[in-house]
């Protein structure tokens, strides 16, 4: 199964689409990983829908990978009486940590760390984004504040604080449990919520213990004053643009979308755009062509994956919104500007040896017009390097090691595919040859570029570059 384009799909699973038939149809349509929402999934859901999965891999024959997304904290407001009140502009409101029902005056708020850490003059947000407070007193057990845009509060709505660094972990209990769980499973991805600093993420390493590869969301204002730590920490990251849609200015959004996008980039971490991206098509067949620009300009940024929500996990159209975005990715790629962007974004190489190699291989295949560039990689780090370069030809990352092609899945451009080491210099050219005839990107008389490390099996040695003539039946004529 060979995709047609460089940028990959998350879809999440849900009621919608947690079967195996689903599933299958999900990833025929054109679905690369799998995100599994912790906030709505059991452990034994967890294990379920993972061994649907890998049974589906061993299926197709194509590395597939699952992310976990766990919960993280969840601040909500408490129950109200009679389940809602309509709280009015400028009036004063309280929230507080007495459990009694809440009504127009006050709310029970069991959450001790927000009044520890918010101040007079700074907003809170209710119902995510709907209701906006301005405190105007804080103690350690209280806020006392001005409505500024009312409306009505029914129970357990969330509670957002944009201009708080909040004292609590990134990783709750739950989380901790089921990022206990996914590792035993062996799952390739796990994403934390709630970051707002790179210290969230050094636990999480802790915990992980190289198991599982760490993506940080970033929804949080917090978060992009740590944004460059927050990239070094991680091993790739997501623009959530939910929450961070609802804790910033709605028109800061895009262009923090660019930038978050583009310091990944720089870094060579894989970046993720998500959060509403076909939002329409959760009710409808077809998506609004506001949605397709928004998916579009995500492929033109050159993000690495782009992931759909409630549209594959609870939506009426799974199948036809994995297949919209697809079809949205292809001709966007196809666009007779999307060289020139890709080119005009190029990042200078790291001065490495190996970033060196990557750079020069991909110079070389512009050159000589090479059908694809083949990588062999053991941990992952040639196939990363090799799509920095954002090549806008094939990239065929070969692995010996099942782990590392499920975690490249996510990774733009990478055709993963799994096969024993190579025995020497000339394996390393001959199996690159075949491999590429094979799956379709050279043809007899056309040459790759191979990239490698010495010694073979070395990881993140990559000092070798090779070009290869495709003879007959994808034989070597180097």
């Amino acid at each position: 199964m060979i995709r047609r384009r460089n940028v990959k799909i998350i879809a999440t699973l849900g009621p919608a689409s947690d079967t195996p038939e689903m599933i299958r149809a999900l990833f025929d349509a054109g679905a690369d990983v799998f995100r599994l929402n912790m906030s709505h999934l059991s452990h034994e859901g967890l294990r379920r829908v993972h061994g649907i999965i890998r049974a589906i891999e061993a299926e197709v024959e194509r590395p597939i990978g699952i992310l976990a997304d766990l919960q993280g904290p969840k601040l909500r407001v408490g129950e109200m009486k009679d389940g809602a009140a309509m709280l009015e502009k400028g009036k004063s409101f309280r929230l507080d940590l007495d459990p009694a029902p809440g009504d127009a005056t006050r709310a029970p708020l069991p959450h001790p760390e927000i009044f520890a850490a918010v101040e007079a003059g700074q907003a809170l947000l209710l119902d995510d984004g709907k209701i906006r407070l301005r405190v105007t007193k804080a103690g350690k057990d209280f806020a006392e504040t001005e409505v500024i845009v009312g409306g009505r509060l029914t129970n357990r709505k969330g509670v957002n604080v944009p201009e708080a660094v909040l004292p609590v972990n990134a990783l709750t209990e739950k989380d901790r449990s089921d990022f206990e769980a996914a590792l035993e499973l062996g799952i390739d991805w796990v994403a934390l919520s709630f970051i707002q600093r790179p210290d969230d993420i050094a636990e999480a390493r802790k915990i992980a213990r190289g198991r599982a590869a760490i993506l940080a969301k970033i929804e949080k204002p917090q978060a992009l004053v740590h944004l460059e730590d927050i990239i070094d920490m991680a091993d790739a990251l997501m623009v959530a643009r939910g929450d961070l849609g609802v804790e910033l200015p709605l028109e800061q959004v895009p262009g923090w979308q660019k930038r978050i996008t583009r310091a990944a980039r720089r870094a060579g971490k894989p970046v993720v755009v998500a959060t509403q991206m076909l939002e329409s098509m959760i009710a409808a067949p077809v998506p609004t062509r506001a949605e397709v620009s928004d998916v579009a300009t995500a492929v033109f940024e050159g993000a690495d994956a782009i992931m759909l929500s409630a549209e594959s996990a609870a939506g009426k159209y799974p199948i036809e919104a994995v297949r919209m975005m697809d079809s949205i990715a292809a001709e966007v790629e196809s666009d007779p500007t999307y060289p020139g962007i890709m080119y005009a974004q190029r990042n200078a190489p790291e001065a490495t040896g190996a970033d060196a190699i990557s750079a020069a291989a991909h110079m070389v295949a512009d050159t000589l017009k090479a059908a694809a560039i083949v990588c062999w990689t053991n941990s992952g780090s040639t196939g990363l390097r090799a799509a920095r370069e954002r090549p806008l030809f094939p990239i065929i990352a070969l692995t010996p090691i099942p782990n590392t092609a499920r975690r490249l899945a996510l990774v733009w451009g990478l055709h993963c595919v799994l096969t024993e080491d190579a025995h020497d210099l000339d394996d390393v050219a001959e199996r690159a040859c075949r491999i590429a005839f094979r799956e379709g990107y050279a043809q007899p008389g056309q040459r790759i570029i191979v990239t490698a490390g010495l010694p073979l099996g070395t990881p993140g040695a990559t000092n070798m570059l090779r070009v290869a003539f495709v003879g007959r039946k994808g034989s070597s004529l180097d």
